[in-house]
């Protein structure tokens, strides 16, 4: 069993391709409020896993991306998070690498990680309605979908600040 010392839950994204990581990442540092900026833009695929599921969590995400083509993923549309606004995120093959890991890990799941998954990437949160609003607006003027590279999963230790690397694993 792997924990690390003062071991703490872990999280699991997705990676983008340099490009898209840019757009994404230079929107969230222009957006997010800058004292909770604490973490690049990402896409989630769990909040809270289990410290004791780290060596386990690194061998699934191996066998999910050693040799397999990177999923196709598209920005599919504006989400009104209420305080904030994010871009939706479509990808089957993405959900279903998210799904047979939810599967797996199933009983230690925690609520927010069994509800279901709705992938975005966040570029504001936790502002007043109306600045959230108004970004809403901005982003969904002339949007148009467009293709995300995904290049690969990784894990992180959440310590209350920045997140921690745990494993990277990248796409064929």
């Amino acid at each position: 069993m792997e924990t690390a010392p003062g071991a703490a839950p872990i999280i699991v994204t997705a990676l983008f391709g340099a490009e898209d990581f840019a757009w994404l990442d230079g929107l969230r540092r222009r957006y997010f409020p800058p004292e909770r900026n604490v973490v690049p833009a990402h896409c989630t695929l769990f909040h809270h896993l289990a410290p004791e599921l780290g060596a386990e969590l690194k061998q699934r995400l191996r066998m999910a991306t050693r040799g397999v083509r990177a999923p196709q993923a598209q920005v599919a549309g504006v989400l009104d998070l209420g305080g904030g606004v994010a871009f939706r995120i479509e990808s089957e093959a993405l959900s279903a690498i998210r799904e047979d890991l939810a599967e797996a890990f199933a009983p230690m799941l925690v609520p927010q990680d069994r509800a279901g998954w709705r992938a975005h990437v966040t570029v504001q949160n936790k502002v007043a309605r109306p600045e959230a609003k108004a970004l809403l607006e901005e982003l969904r003027t002339g949007f148009e979908r467009r293709p995300l590279r995904i290049v690969g999963l990784a894990s992180w230790w959440y310590r209350g600040g920045p997140w921690e690397a745990h494993s990277r694993h990248m796409f064929a």
